[in-house]
């Protein structure tokens, strides 16, 4: 065998561990590359309580009551099929409020509610995060100025 032909073979040999190894991690992140899950998400996926996740969606209307004094914040995550109660005790952003996009991270407790740490509401009149327009698309009530929702 000649010292090319060798070489070859090492290098073939490398890229194929190479491989194997990527594959092996992208399996073990596969749950944790995504950024965030929609209610929906949530509903058909078994999570433990206290896993720190993220959920994503719009804030329900006539969901926000927030305490006498005003520190602690109670409102409802949708995504138009499912709903989840969050909990949040701070200062919400200037932006959250009733109808707009959200991304919460926090816990799931038990019960099936969410204590967030920490609230993150869109930056702009035309913002929404893509997964919650797909999200909202997928059930058909997708609606933007620019286009029609999908019937």
């Amino acid at each position: 065998m000649t010292r090319k032909r060798r070489r070859l073979y090492a290098v073939l040999a490398g890229l194929v561990m190479l491989g194997i190894a990527a594959a092996l991690v992208l399996t073990a992140l596969r749950d944790s590359v995504v950024f965030f899950y929609s209610p929906s998400d949530l509903a058909g996926k078994p999570l433990a309580a206290g896993q720190r996740i993220r959920i994503g969606g719009l804030v329900a209307a006539g969901s926000v009551a927030k305490s006498p004094d005003g520190v602690a914040t109670r409102f409802t995550v949708t995504d138009m099929k499912a709903d989840i109660p969050v909990s949040y005790s701070g200062i919400l952003p200037d932006l959250f409020r009733e109808g707009q996009g959200v991304v919460v991270e926090g816990r799931l407790e038990p019960g099936g509610a969410f204590q967030a740490s920490e609230v993150l509401a869109k930056h702009d009149e035309n913002y929404m995060p893509p997964e919650v327009a797909d999200a909202l698309k997928r059930a058909g009530r997708w609606k933007h100025a620019d286009e029609q929702p999908a019937k």
